[in-house]
């Protein structure tokens, strides 16, 4: 079992035809992932990679089934293509492409609650979501670890794949890249919840950045909600007071939204937090070794 992506996802992925949609179609069906078709509007009618190219999101859900868009469409033509998935009523839209505007972000965002929140968003500028030995839908390296029994919600991609190939003698049941742009569609909470009920996970690792106050709020959800061991890592512990860093969400405004800040929280509610990720690591090697 694994959370919103299993063996039986059909993946559709819109921009397939492009050079980053091309490379990673063929990295997703190298993986075993059932990537079903793409979505191209000028293209329609023909076949890429041997998958058939619709014209709409919706036309190729009615054709194939496909409960998974995985979005690699460029930053001007993002929020259209996401409408449309939300418009096919797709359950899952993957959107990895970086440099989104943020108020397309909100827009789209807001067009999904608005059309009844029946698609879940995971982006913009994230990796994707993998289920190892299950599926893969977006960018994350499906040779890296192995299925198991930890849940890991990022918003780093990097972190992502270190914390899973650091942790791969044990696994993985999902890992989820949420992105670390301001507004995002999945958050932190909403994968702790997901983790929380998931039967097969055991134990969860949570990787934050400094900017916001999205740990903070994950720690509150964490002390009322969450039951099973949570390991965190906050990246940038050593980030000069009041620089913007990194992604566009990390932005620090006095102690509000510091790594320490946001460790002390997590801390504060149980949750163990590594100084490094490869500390982080070593932290979750404790709690699954114990069990």
């Amino acid at each position: 079992m694994a959370i919103w992506l299993t063996e039986n996802s059909k993946i559709i992925v819109q921009g397939m035809t492009g050079g980053e949609g091309t490379k990673h179609t063929r990295r997703m069906l190298a993986s075993g992932a059932r990537v079903v078709g793409g979505v191209n509007a000028r293209k329609a009618g023909t076949t890429h990679e041997g998958l058939p190219v619709f014209g709409t999101v919706k036309e190729a859900v009615e054709a194939t089934g496909a409960d998974v868009s995985v979005a690699f469409v460029p930053p001007a033509f993002t929020k259209s293509a996401v409408m449309e998935a939300v418009d096919a009523e797709i359950p899952l839209c993957v959107v990895i492409t970086e440099g989104v505007p943020v108020h397309d972000s909100t827009a789209f965002w807001a067009y999904a609650i608005e059309k009844g929140n029946k698609t879940r968003i995971i982006g913009p500028n994230c990796p994707g979501i993998a289920s190892p030995g299950a599926s893969n839908a977006g960018i994350i390296p499906a040779d890296i670890t192995t299925a198991g029994r930890i849940g890991l919600v990022s918003k780093s991609g990097t972190l992502t794949y270190q914390l899973m190939y650091e942790l791969r003698d044990f696994g993985f049941s999902t890992a989820v890249g949420i992105g670390g742009d301001p507004v995002i569609g999945t958050t932190h909470i909403d994968a702790l919840q997901a983790f929380q009920e998931d039967p097969a996970t055991d134990a969860i690792v949570m990787i934050g950045e400094i900017g916001g106050d999205a740990e903070e709020r994950a720690a509150a959800y964490i002390e009322q909600h969450v039951t099973k061991p949570v390991v965190a890592y906050v990246a940038g512990f050593t980030a000069p007071e009041g620089k913007t860093m990194g992604h566009a969400g990390a932005i620090v405004s006095g102690s509000a939204g510091t790594a320490q800040a946001k460790k002390e929280a997590l801390e504060k509610v149980g949750v163990r937090v590594g100084r490094t990720p490869s500390e982080t690591a070593r932290l979750m090697r404790e709690i699954m070794q114990a069990r």
